[in-house]
């Protein structure tokens, strides 16, 4: 289905019946989108009995594509007009937030001034360390080998999404960028998971949300586990994001 948000048609899709305010809504990381997700909105709609949203932002997948470069703000604009939109019109009013990478900051971002029923990262940023800029300087010189594949997913938005992705994280603007003021703001229940081997994302990130947040806070560091917990450490994350939402909702 496609809906209007942020000024923009964009690609969404249920997973599961809904029926009702509360809903899991998973938001992608930066070269992420709907495919990307694979069946794990599924399984974990499977094992809350929560419907699954699952939505490409704009520039990714199915929906408008880029104009021009991403501004330094793209993820407090995505977590402030267009996700409010989206669940607006998705009929939504009670969210759980599932958000991966760049998704989990705007995760954040949102629950800091709208209400949420429960709020998952996986990899989120609340500031912008080195370790994420030369990690993305890195992947840019693997565009020719990326493209093929993110064109799978993207088709013709693949290209302006990658370059508007990293063009904002490596401009000077978005060095600034850090939302730590806004963690006391989350009263709801967080749950914070991370890869050991992470090479975006730094133990820190955990330790800034757990210091950090208004409400519950629990974080998880999963061995041996890179930037994608839930494809990479699949079964112990779905395990972990099962328990955390049983014990909260």
């Amino acid at each position: 289905m496609k809906i209007r948000a942020g000024g923009h048609w964009l690609a969404a899709q249920w997973v599961g019946r809904h029926a009702g305010a509360t809903a899991l809504v998973f938001l992608h990381e930066g070269l992420g989108s709907i495919r990307q997700w694979r069946d794990f909105p599924a399984a974990l709609a499977e094992a809350t009995g929560l419907p699954a949203l699952i939505y490409d932002r704009w520039g990714y997948g199915g929906s408008d594509p880029l104009e021009g470069p991403r501004p330094a703000s793209y993820l407090i604009d995505e977590a402030r007009i267009a996700l409010p939109e989206v669940l607006s019109a998705c009929g939504v009013s009670d969210p759980v937030l599932v958000g991966h990478s760049d998704g989990g900051s705007i995760a954040l971002i949102y629950s800091a001034s709208h209400p949420a029923r429960a709020v998952i990262t996986e990899a989120a940023h609340v500031f912008v360390p080195e370790k994420a800029l030369q990690s993305i300087r890195a992947t840019e010189q693997s565009w020719a080998e990326l493209q093929p594949r993110l064109e799978r997913y993207h088709g013709a938005n693949a290209e302006g999404m990658f370059f508007g992705w990293s063009g904002a994280w490596l401009s000077p603007e978005f060095r600034g960028f850090n939302i730590e003021a806004l963690l006391p703001q989350i009263s709801c229940p967080v749950l914070a998971v991370l890869g050991e081997q992470d090479e975006y994302c730094p133990p820190e990130q955990l330790e800034k949300i757990a210091a950090g947040t208004g409400g519950r806070a629990r974080t998880l560091l999963i061995p041996g586990c890179g930037h994608a917990p839930h494809r990479q450490a699949r079964e112990a994350t779905l395990a972990a994001m099962t328990d955390f939402l049983k014990e909260n909702l």
